[in-house]
This record gives C-alpha cells, sequence and structure tokens, in this order.
C-alpha cells in the first residue's frame, strides 16, 4: 500500500507568520488605547485563541521519523455498538479496547455508530459537527437528512461520530418495540447506517487504511465498498476487516430489503446474492464475503458460519481468542494489512 507523504509544514510558514503580525498590530494598538479603547482586548484574546488553535490543528498528525515524515496509519471502527454508549453483547467492551489499543499503538483512530434513542446524548457529551452538517441519504430513491454528533471517548483521546435521524434513531428503542416485536423498517434503517457511514466519511475527507465493521448492522459496508463506492479515491486503498458475531435476533428482514440495498447503478443484483436469506446470519455472511480479513467476536456463533470462514482462500482470518485476549491479534492483522 503506497504511503500518502505529509505536506511540508514550512509550506504554512507564511500563513503563521500573518497570524503572528496580526497579533503584533493588535498588541501596538492595544498598548497604545490602553485608556481609551479597552475593547481592543478581547479582539486580541480571540485572535491569540484562533492562533493557537490553527497550530494546533496543523501540527497534530505529524510524527517526526528517521525516514522523513511521514502520514500514521488510520483505522476507522463502524460499530453497532461500542461501550461505554451501548452495550448488547460482549463485543461492545472489545471494540472500546480495540479503539483505545489502537490509539496508544499510534494509529490514528475514527469510530462511527448509530446514534440510538437509548443513547444519553447529555450523560456521553455529545454535540453536533456543523460542519459535517446538510449530508443527505438517499435511498430507494427519498432524501434522509443526516446528523452527525461527535463525543470523546472517556480516557482516550480519539473521537466517536454518531449518525443520527428523527425517523430511524430518535425512538427509545433499538430493534425491538416494548412488546418485542420486531420494527418493519429495520432493513431500511440498516441500509441508511451503512450508506450514510461511508458518506460521512466521504464527508471527513479522512482516508482510511483498515475500516474495521462489527455488528450485523455494518453487514453492507463491506459490499458497498467494492461495489457502490469502489470508485471513490477516499477508499480506494482501503482494507476491510468484517467480525462475526454471535446471532441476536430470530426475525428475518422485509423481502425488499435487497431492493432497497442497492443504493446506485454500482451495485447489481447478483452481488448482494450472499444476502438472499435476510436473516441474521445472512447478513454476516455478506459482511464476511466482501471483507478481506474475518475475525471471529464470539464464542457462541453459527456453526454453519464458522464451517463456511474458518479457512477462506485469500483471506486472513483470525479466531476467536476468548474475552481476557490482549488483542495484539488484532493489531497484527491490521498492521500486516495496512503493508506496515
Amino acid at each position: 500500500m503506497p504511503i500518502r507523504k505529509k505536506k511540508p509544514i514550512f509550506r504554512n510558514f507564511p500563513i503563521i507568520v500573518s497570524f503572528f503580525e496580526c497579533i503584533a498590530i493588535y498588541n501596538q494598538n492595544c498598548y497604545k488605547s490602553w485608556n481609551k479603547e479597552a475593547i481592543y482586548w478581547p479582539f486580541l484574546g480571540f485572535l491569540k485563541v484562533l492562533t493557537i488553535s490553527y497550530l494546533r490543528q496543523l501540527i497534530d498528525g505529524f510524527e517526526l521519523n528517521p525516514k522523513g515524515m511521514s502520514e500514521k496509519k488510520r483505522i476507522l471502527y463502524i460499530a453497532t455498538e461500542m461501550s461505554p454508549y451501548l452495550e448488547l453483547t460482549e463485543f461492545a467492551e472489545i471494540i472500546n479496547k480495540l479503539a483505545i489499543k489502537s490509539n496508544e499503538s499510534g494509529l490514528e483512530v475514527r469510530c462511527i455508530m448509530p446514534r440510538f434513542g437509548v443513547i444519553n446524548e447529555r450523560r456521553h457529551r455529545l454535540h453536533e459537527v456543523v460542519r459535517l452538517s446538510g449530508i443527505n441519504v438517499q435511498v430507494e430513491g427519498d432524501d434522509y437528512p443526516l446528523q452527525i454528533k461527535v463525543a470523546s471517548l472517556p480516557n482516550a483521546r480519539l473521537q466517536v461520530y454518531f449518525l443520527e435521524n428523527e425517523d430511524f434513531f430518535k425512538r427509545k428503542q433499538i430493534f425491538h418495540d416494548d412488546n418485542e416485536t420486531w420494527f418493519d423498517d429495520n432493513a431500511l434503517r440498516t441500509v441508511f447506517f451503512c450508506r450514510g457511514a461511508l458518506e460521512t466519511v466521504k464527508k471527513f475527507g479522512w482516508p482510511p487504511d483498515i475500516i474495521h465493521c462489527s455488528g450485523w448492522m455494518t453487514g453492507l459496508i463491506p459490499a458497498y465498498i467494492k461495489t457502490a463506492f469502489k470508485k471513490e479515491p477516499v477508499f480506494s486503498n482501503s482494507k476491510v476487516v468484517f467480525t462475526i458475531g454471535a446471532n441476536t435476533f430470530e426475525e428475518k428482514f422485509s423481502k425488499d430489503f435487497l431492493e432497497k440495498a442497492i443504493i446506485n447503478a454500482n451495485i447489481k443484483d447478483k452481488e448482494l446474492e450472499a444476502f438472499k436469506e435476510l436473516n441474521n446470519a445472512a447478513l454476516f455472511r455478506g459482511g464476511a464475503s466482501y471483507a478481506d480479513a474475518i475475525t471471529f467476536g464470539s464464542d457462541i456463533i453459527d456453526k454453519k458460519l464458522v464451517s463456511e470462514f474458518s479457512a477462506v482462500k485469500g483471506k486472513k482470518v483470525v479466531p476467536f481468542n476468548g474475552w481476557d485476549s490482549d488483542l495484539t491479534e488484532y493489531l497484527d492483522l491490521y498492521n500486516e494489512l495496512a503493508g506496515k
């Protein structure tokens, strides 16, 4: 995989100088008019804060390397659940640990998950990302507005992005209502989330080297990256890891799920063949079929899936190593896929 080189920081030197020149001018004016025009001082403070913020963003991500200045490898986690925000299975805690461990190992990490109504916005300090506003996700010819919020993962310097939509995720239940009835629109919610996550990455302008998908609701994402989004430059060098977990629902998607999942002309009916059974296992099968590497994320997995994907030609497969694993096997996988 080719390594993208960072632009030298010195290219921005004239801009940095201009900032400091502005500070100097304001400082001089404020000093001269200390008694007459004290209004200058708030402007001076604001300008200093702006400058510091700019410099931090400019320098962030640069690291000194004996071979020169190079960019960190980037990993994006797209998950149905993640501790402490939503815990449906034990793998929610694994995703939390993986994100932190990857960040500590020197990878640049971002996470995306749905903002279900049960996720407490105040407790977890979510706030809207204004620069990412204005995204509409099209499914079956209809446009659905996508709002993006962000929070900092506790005890870690990394961000988790939450995809929100009034119709799909605002309700206070997740996949079943209070009477344990399966929501009729779960198929549409899945397509919306999978496409919305990839549209969000495009909006980031942040090309990930590794995309790790977990949870059945992410099952379409590997297929979309290899078909519907295959011409998008932001994904041109991305390798996809997909985790097969335990089945968590017994119902089936509506029969029009495959029609809804065809989001543009780059994806054909036959390319969704793996999803045809419309059940939990089918979502895992489809995701694993298009992934570059497969991991098993539970000790209770559908036996057919274990048999089918324990050894796949051309794919790296990581078995489940227990809930107390130190997760080194995942970092080794990321490094291998990223070409380190």
